[in-house]
């Protein structure tokens, strides 16, 4: 991947298992909210916080992520993988070093923030890249009672400065409130339909095109 400097990229990271409309919404709504010019989804070789039960493969995972990301706007990676390490603080590490001319904004929804402080030093990772938390049904104002949420509560910037964020020096970071979206990779698993969803994807992407 190769990036002119400058570039706001906003970073969204996760299993996608599988990728769905949620994980389109939150791009959509980074790009427009945040002045972001591209996203880049990374795709995780494993969670530490997750179980590999149920888990599809890298390939299979990558596969979807890629059908469902059908905008210019929007790369779909597994450059985690080569980072040997599936703990954010060393991604953003990693990424800062073979970008350094690169704006990052680390993207998640409010669930995550909710359980932010389990993440391996969350704080050194609060401390290098500027975060966007997106607020999720049931669980903004939990995770706005966070104690990572209150680590930084300082350093949150409103919805008038969003635009900016890229370019702000971490700790910072902003709550997009919505609209919101239903779905959820989690949903999809228990459904059990992740193949019918991945062709279902397929499908409406060939019809729109």
């Amino acid at each position: 991947m190769t990036c002119r400097p400058g570039l706001k990229v906003g970073l969204l990271g996760g299993s996608f298992n599988p990728a769905h409309a949620g994980h389109m919404h939150i791009s959509r709504l980074a790009l427009q909210r945040l002045g972001l010019d591209q996203i880049w989804w990374l795709v995780s070789p494993q969670n530490p916080l997750k179980s590999t039960a149920g888990m599809l493969s890298m390939q299979q995972r990558i596969k979807s992520a890629k059908r469902v990301a059908n905008g210019t706007a929007i790369q779909v990676t597994a450059i985690e993988a080569s980072f040997r390490t599936s703990n954010t603080v060393d991604t953003i590490r990693n990424l800062n070093s073979l970008f350094p001319k690169t704006k990052f904004v680390w993207l998640m929804g409010a669930d995550n923030l909710g359980q932010m402080s389990r993440w391996r030093h969350w704080q050194t990772l609060m401390a290098n890249v500027p975060i966007a938390i997106f607020g999720r049904p049931t669980y903004s104002l939990r995770a706005l009672n966070s104690l990572a949420a209150r680590h930084i509560r300082r350093q949150r910037v409103r919805a008038q400065r969003f635009r900016g964020l890229a370019l702000r020096k971490p700790p910072v970071w902003c709550f997009i409130s919505g609209p919101l979206h239903p779905q959820s990779a989690t949903a999809i698993r228990q459904a059990g339909n992740q193949g019918a969803h991945l062709n279902q994807t397929n499908d409406k992407r060939s019809n729109s095109s």
